[in-house]
């Protein structure tokens, strides 16, 4: 219906992807593995989520040998329950989570302020019913509405645990419930070239793993190690890092697993102050990364994108900057060589 919507004719296929907080990413993914299949030349990976009307609500009745199997229940937490759980199990202090909260909301605040976010949005139109007075108006949303400029860490010191009396993860170190959609057009460079279209970026490489559901957030630590191997690099070799934020707990130990440049991850903000409405993040994070990329030039080549997935699981993906695409790729000096037969060497 969507795509009707959007102008496209019956004659357009269309498939929906349910992974949970990484459905934009692995619809991504998915369109370029058929690609590269050669499955078709061009498509639209594509998620959205409109949370303030379908919120995550509790599971229905499930078969009761869910209950008799450790693992399976913890698959059922509630995703606050897990961040509290990898606050506690890793070390994450309530006073790191509040400062990473308000490290996304200054970074996301300076670069709407230096219109960072007008390459990668397009406003949308609708209506809306005054809640107050009940009348019906028209506005035009061309910007993200969840930005707090003047966040601080005494104001987040005083917000109660949300999830956990004595916990520490709070609606102010969390992701938001936001509403949101993204869109990512990918097709073969050689169609690309044809068509006189700019190449913002090169898909290398996806990895999706698993991990421990009740600390489901460590995902990312886990997923961007075999991303980035995938793709035929190493750590050191990637210049940005967009990692959601879907609650500051899990974001903060990532960075810390993963010994990470902080000035490298989430440089515009996160979902903290963006938002993360879950089937969209993968897609928006895609729009934000290759922007930024571009703006960067010569100085960011390599670029991933990472978010943990509810009932345990991570992804992780490998972008290389679009204009890179001619020069010769993942190229390191070889100190040693083992391969070579003795006469070889």
């Amino acid at each position: 219906m969507a795509a009707f919507y959007a102008g496209f004719p019956d004659t357009v296929p269309l498939r929906t992807v349910n992974r949970q907080c990484s459905s934009g990413l692995q619809a991504v993914a998915d369109v370029a593995a058929s690609i590269k299949a050669g499955y078709y030349d061009i498509g639209i990976a594509a998620g959205l989520e409109c949370m303030t009307v379908n919120g995550i609500r509790s599971v229905p009745q499930v078969n009761p040998r869910v209950e008799t199997f450790q693992q399976a229940r913890d698959c059922l937490l509630p995703m606050g329950l897990t961040s509290e759980n990898v606050a506690q199990r890793y070390g994450v202090t309530r006073q790191d989570q509040d400062q990473a909260a308000v490290d996304s909301h200054r970074k996301a605040a300076a670069a709407r302020a230096s219109g960072k976010f007008k390459d990668e949005i397009i406003p949308v139109t609708t209506k809306i019913v005054d809640p107050e007075t009940g009348i019906q108006k028209v506005i035009t949303i061309s910007e993200d509405d969840g930005i707090r400029p003047n966040s601080n860490l005494a104001e987040l010191s005083r917000l109660k645990p949300a999830f956990k009396k004595d916990g520490s993860t709070t609606a102010g170190n969390a992701s938001q419930v936001s509403d949101g959609a993204g869109a990512v057009l990918l097709m073969k460079r050689s169609l690309a070239a044809q068509k006189g279209l700019p190449i913002l970026g090169v898909f290398r490489s996806f990895a999706a793993v698993g991990v421990d559901p009740a600390v489901m957030g460590v995902g990312p630590a886990a997923a961007i190690p075999a991303a980035v191997q995938a793709a035929g690099l190493e750590l050191n070799d990637i210049d940005l890092f967009e990692i959601n934020e879907a609650f500051a707990s899990q974001y903060v130990y990532c960075i810390k697993k993963l010994e990470l440049d902080p000035e490298k991850v989430n440089v515009n903000g996160g979902a903290i102050a963006l938002g993360h409405p879950l089937g969209a993040t993968g897609a928006r994070c895609v729009g934000t990364l290759l922007n930024e990329m571009k703006r960067r030039g010569k100085d960011s080549r390599f670029g991933v994108i990472s978010m943990c997935i509810g009932s345990g699981m991570g992804a992780a993906a490998v972008f290389e900057r679009g204009d890179c695409v001619d020069a010769p790729c993942n190229v390191r000096k070889v100190e040693s060589n083992d391969l070579l037969s003795k006469d070889a060497r």
